[in-house]
């Protein structure tokens, strides 16, 4: 795939860290690292930052000044395109799921300082957000301006280009201290960035997915599809997408992910947060506890989404 247009968010790597008391307090059974993508350097970091590069860049290339998209009300992509749009000077609409809260939580805080306009809806509906966003944008249109419509997550061969350089980036970086990296883990909900590594990755490298929404089942044929999209193969049949660690749903805290954290936390004085990455870790954790992964060089990857940790969870 050529490189789409870029709208530069970030001027350097993200760090490649290792976790020594992390993995001494798991016995020693992997060599750990993690990829602080949690410090890019907008709106409390995230790695949706390298979607939005290039949907941005696509946006603007089309004439665009507005972006509109959706989420839930703690989505780390719609707080991250809050602030792309104010960076870029475009104007963000954002259709959030429900339901709301009163006063409203730090996510929908955030992309109001940033500028956006919040649609917050009253239920988790898709439908109703689609719905949703297809009315703001024939509105925007007919007041004269021009709309790009960002898909759930900033998925699709677009943003998920920005995953791909990630791919090649941590490669570059594990080369220089010559790191081999056998597997990556890391939070899948729409897929997107497990496409994007799986195509910037060497194919001799394992990428775990860690399902935090959605099903493996639906996940799939759109990793599949994305992956192809960027000019890489795959067989749909080596997706790796493990389904365990999402408990009750998506946004649903659970005890795996809250050991999982605390032990970060406590051995790392690093955070994450209860809704995508936690989960991720503990997935994490399972692995290397159960033996399977034992000796293996691991790449967690810390998708970020901190703000998160102060989200009400149970409303």
């Amino acid at each position: 795939m050529a490189s789409p247009p870029r709208f530069p968010l970030f001027d350097h790597p993200s760090p490649l860290q290792p976790l020594p008391r992390f993995c001494d307090a798991l016995g020693g059974r992997a060599e750990i690292w993690i990829k602080r993508e949690d410090l890019l350097p907008l709106a409390f970091g995230g790695n949706k930052l390298r979607n939005l590069e290039f949907l941005v860049g696509a946006a603007l290339a089309d004439g665009a000044d507005t972006l509109i998209t959706s989420g839930r009300r703690w989505s780390n992509h719609a707080r991250l395109t809050a602030a792309a749009g104010a960076r870029a000077g475009v104007a963000v609409h954002l259709v959030l799921s429900g339901p709301p809260l009163d006063p409203p939580g730090p996510g929908v805080r955030l992309a109001q300082s940033f500028g956006a306009t919040i649609h917050q809806l009253a239920t988790a509906d898709r439908d109703e957000r689609e719905a949703k966003v297809a009315e703001i944008a024939d509105d925007v249109t007919a007041r004269g301006g021009s709309p790009y419509v960002i898909g759930v997550g900033g998925t699709g061969a677009v943003g998920a280009y920005g995953q791909l350089l990630a791919g090649q980036e941590v490669v570059a970086q594990a080369d220089e201290i010559e790191l081999g990296i056998d597997r990556v883990v890391l939070a899948t909900a729409t897929g997107g960035t497990q496409a994007g590594l799986l195509a910037g990755l060497p194919p001799a490298t394992r990428v775990t997915g860690i399902v935090v929404a959605r099903t493996a089942d639906e996940l799939r044929p759109v990793i599949a599809r994305t992956v192809t999209e960027l000019g890489a193969r795959i067989d749909p049949a080596d997706i790796e997408l493990d389904e365990r660690f999402m408990g009750g749903g998506y946004g649903r805290p659970t005890a795996a992910a809250r050991e999982a954290g605390d032990l970060l936390a406590r051995t790392e004085a690093i955070l994450v947060d209860p809704i995508y990455t936690a989960k991720a870790l503990a997935g994490l954790l399972g692995g290397v506890r159960s033996g399977v992964w034992d000796s293996e060089q691991i790449v967690f990857w810390h998708a970020g989404g901190l703000p998160g940790l102060f989200e009400p969870l149970d409303a």
